[in-house]
């Protein structure tokens, strides 16, 4: 099972850009959907963006789509979300997650890392 690391959450104003890392280790991402998600207080966790196998196949979240961007890099054994034109809707814990292809479950999550927009 790949264990993940995410990096790059902050505090930031509305309109401004951020990155988050998430750093994969224990197996190489090849054969992995990667995806992110977040949860905001009181709130279900929330799926943002998915990143299939082959790199070049995504799927966004209706709140986030044309905002966010998901990439991945094989070599490096990590994932990515540029989100950009940021919210004061956007603030959660933003959380990395992993499933092996073909399966139905993310069952590798990392910690998570606290994104805070102000207006």
């Amino acid at each position: 099972q790949v264990q993940l690391v995410e990096s790059g959450g902050g505090k930031v104003q509305a309109g401004d850009s951020l990155r988050l890392s998430c750093a994969a280790s224990g197996s190489l991402l090849n054969n992995y959907v990667m995806a992110w998600f977040r949860q905001a207080p009181g709130k279900e966790r929330e799926f943002l963006a998915a990143r299939f196998v082959g790199a070049s196949s995504t799927a966004y979240a209706d709140s986030v789509k044309g905002r966010f961007t998901i990439s991945r890099d094989n070599v490096r054994n990590m994932a990515y979300l540029q989100m950009n034109s940021l919210k004061p809707e956007d603030t959660a814990v933003y959380y990395c997650a992993a499933k092996w292809r073909g399966t139905s479950d993310y069952n590798s999550w990392g910690q998570g890392t606290q994104v805070t927009v102000s207006s």
